[in-house]
């Protein structure tokens, strides 16, 4: 193995349905490799202009199926009603905000609040917006949940998701999810999308044995 500092970065957003199908593989990976720090980095994927009402975003369902086939995660009853009525909006910057309130807490335990968020959005069909979303999440990690939802709030937190974004981009970084490999100052691509672990596995070794 080279012997240059190595960890993963892995640029997800909480309102990809692609990354919602990675979840189980980041995880596993994880875990597989508690000597690889990870970063967790916010994209971005529908803030400003493209923070629309899901309806606007048409091949949804239909990229949904493909998710669901590739990785087998499920889509929950309430998640398919929000779909259905199309008038939920989805804000990737407050979803960055929480999520950044939960990694300030415990930011070893980011993966997991990560795929405690997209449940939350994709199964149980609520919104990332609502602080009681947060307040549910932190409970079930055993944090403060007045806490978590005071940190919405603070300034560096808000600072903390804006640089999130600010570091996608400086990665050139535009599909989500994306791992990458922190190998020294590079940064190489692992993959994303449907890969399963035991292929991100085999990459991982194939890059590491150079």
């Amino acid at each position: 193995m080279n012997d240059k500092e190595t960890s993963l970065v892995y640029v997800w957003d909480a309102y990809c349905g692609w990354c919602y199908g990675f979840s189980k593989s980041i995880r596993t990976l994880h875990e597989n490799h508690p000597e690889l720090p990870l970063t967790l980095v916010s994209g971005g994927l529908f803030v400003g202009h493209r923070s629309l009402p899901i309806k606007e975003y048409p091949h949804i369902p239909e990229a949904n199926k493909r998710i669901s086939q590739l990785t087998g995660v499920v889509y929950g009853e309430a998640y398919q009603e929000l779909l259905a009525n199309g008038s939920f909006v989805m804000d990737s910057e407050v979803a960055a905000i929480g999520f950044s309130a939960l990694r300030s807490i415990a930011p070893e335990r980011a993966v997991y609040f990560a795929s405690s968020m997209q449940h939350a959005f994709y199964y149980e069909g609520k919104s990332l917006s609502a602080v009681e979303t947060y307040r549910e999440i932190a409970i079930a990690h055993n944090l403060n949940p007045d806490l978590v939802i005071e940190r919405t709030k603070e300034k560096d937190i808000i600072n903390d998701a804006y640089a999130d974004f600010t570091k996608v981009h400086q990665l050139n970084v535009n599909s989500y999810p994306t791992l990458l490999l922190k190998k020294g100052d590079e940064y190489i691509s692992l993959g994303g999308g449907a890969m399963t672990a035991e292929k991100l596995e085999a990459r991982l070794k194939e890059i590491l044995e150079k």
